[in-house]
């Protein structure tokens, strides 16, 4: 466990005291955590990269996938 000592603007204050409220935690450190899990999932963790979707896209668009039935017959 890491101990740090923060300044925080009182808007963040209000957050973590609403984020530990709603979640019935101990203190701000736990709302701290919740906080920063959340981020992990949805800012940290995102699908793929816009130009990796509009390549497949792209591919889709032109025929350049096709059909099968299992993996050994991938490479056929």
């Amino acid at each position: 466990m890491v101990n740090a000592m923060i300044t925080i603007s009182e808007h963040a204050n209000r957050v973590l005291n609403i984020v530990k409220a709603k979640y019935g935690l101990k203190d701000k450190s736990e709302a701290i955590e919740v906080v920063a899990a959340e981020y992990e999932k949805k800012i940290l963790e995102p699908g793929f990269k816009p130009e990796f979707v509009q390549e497949v896209l792209k591919a889709k668009k032109h025929g350049k996938f096709k059909k099968v039935k299992s993996v050994e017959r991938l490479f056929e």
